[in-house]
């Protein structure tokens, strides 16, 4: 006996919606629960060198290494060398010229392919005398120091991720880089033709400047410039004959203050003059003056602008018969995000979410050594160091218990990097 063929069983459509809704939030779960699992010896050994890291950071941050200091940066770098050769880094060495003060290149061969590239700087903003004025100390789950986290928590970083690596045998990568800048602060100048060969001979990099006081990474950073006037002008007896004199310096003034405007605030382009001088005694008209000025642009296109709209402006002038020169002095280069570094976020969100973290994934005013990197090409992604905040100021911070998640989360990317 035959029976006549039934027609396929069709769900009703809200059944199969609600169906499919099952299988994808079963499908959520089940990758979150497997995203959520943290590769235990690489969490075990940051865990473990929580706080043997957190003293060498006292130890480095209790050393003045503002940029200019030659005797700090060589104690840094030496205490920086001395870890490095413990774990079978070639140590190079290249000096900074024209600033004091020697770049290192630390490089460890493994057994895979991929060639990876950490940079961290070992200067600060701060001067001679500060960390013997306020040195580290920890209140409230915070450490307090000068570049605690700016950037003495990311040569840390780099440090104990390699500590990690080389404890849980891992040496699936083919070269890890590790370069330590001396004058970052004040633009690498000494050292950025250095960090464009190295980053060249490399397939991605990752920057250790600090994480974000909200745990974030960056991904984008502006490029930075100076604006620099200089005011020649006539002296004269400032209470005698002041007519017979040009002040330079009532003429800077006038000058920082409409060269001021050239900041575009929808484009985010900052200009803050910062620096003025005209010395002299009080009673005379200062013949010279000059200022010195911060600039900030998302885009090479930016400067571009501003430089042309600088030497414009500076042609009204409020004094007559001065002589008024203005020139804009590039530093580092803009950091655009791209396709190649939303990659990367992709991965260290992967990462940290093993560990239960969140990150939050920024831009950044500061320019950093990453832009050198992106600037030539390779995908760079930056803010591996300490999550802290303060940032160039007497209070700066590192939060003592970011540095476990943070050690777990760059040991991690050098992992992973490794092997995609």
């Amino acid at each position: 006996m035959t029976f006549p063929k039934r027609p396929p069983f069709k769900k009703p459509a809200p059944l199969r919606a609600a169906c499919h809704g099952v299988v994808l939030a079963c499908a959520l779960l089940a990758g979150n629960a497997m995203a959520q699992k943290p590769h235990q010896g690489a969490l075990d050994a940051a865990t473990q060198y929580k706080d043997e890291s957190i003293k060498m950071l006292e130890r480095m941050v209790n050393i003045d290494s503002g940029s200019a200091s030659i005797e700090g940066l060589d104690k840094v770098r030496e205490m920086t060398v001395a870890e490095l050769r413990k774990l079978g880094a070639r140590i190079e060495t290249f000096p900074a010229d024209p600033h004091p003060g020697t770049n290192v290149v630390a490089t460890l061969t493994g057994q895979g392919k991929k060639k990876i590239l950490i940079l961290a700087h070992m200067d600060t903003v701060f001067k001679e005398g500060t960390a013997a004025a306020k040195p580290f100390y920890i209140k409230d789950g915070r450490a307090y120091g000068p570049g605690v986290m700016d950037d003495k928590g990311g040569v840390i970083a780099g440090l104990y991720a390699l500590k990690i690596l080389q404890q849980i045998g891992f040496k699936d990568y083919g070269q890890i880089t590790f370069l330590l800048d001396t004058n970052e602060e004040v633009g690498s100048v000494g050292t950025t033709a250095l960090i464009e060969r190295i980053a060249k001979q490399h397939d991605v990099a990752l920057n250790l400047e600090p994480g974000r006081a909200a745990d974030g990474l960056v991904v984008e950073h502006k490029g930075s410039a100076t604006a620099l006037v200089e005011v020649k002008g006539l002296a004269a007896h400032a209470g005698v004959a002041p007519e017979a004199g040009r002040n330079a310096a009532m003429e800077v003034a006038h000058q920082v203050l409409q060269l001021s405007k050239t900041a575009d605030p929808v484009k985010k382009t900052t200009v803050n003059f910062t620096v003025l001088t005209a010395n002299g005694p009080t009673n005379v008209i200062p013949a010279s003056a000059s200022a010195k000025g911060d600039v900030r642009a998302a885009t090479p296109e930016e400067f571009d602008r501003v430089e042309k709209d600088l030497i414009r402006i500076a042609q009204n002038k409020l004094i007559p018969e001065t002589e008024v020169r203005v020139r804009l002095v590039r530093g580092l280069p803009p950091m655009p995000r791209s396709p190649a570094s939303d990659k990367l976020v992709r991965m260290a969100e992967g990462i940290y979410a093993e560990i239960g973290k969140k990150l939050t994934i920024e831009s950044s005013g500061g320019a950093a050594d990453a832009s050198l990197v992106a600037g030539v090409g390779v995908p760079v992604l930056d803010g591996f160091g300490i999550v802290g905040g303060g940032i160039h100021t007497p209070e700066e911070y590192a939060e003592v218990e970011s540095v476990v998640p943070r050690l777990y989360l760059l040991s991690r990317m050098l992992m992973d990097l490794s092997a995609n």
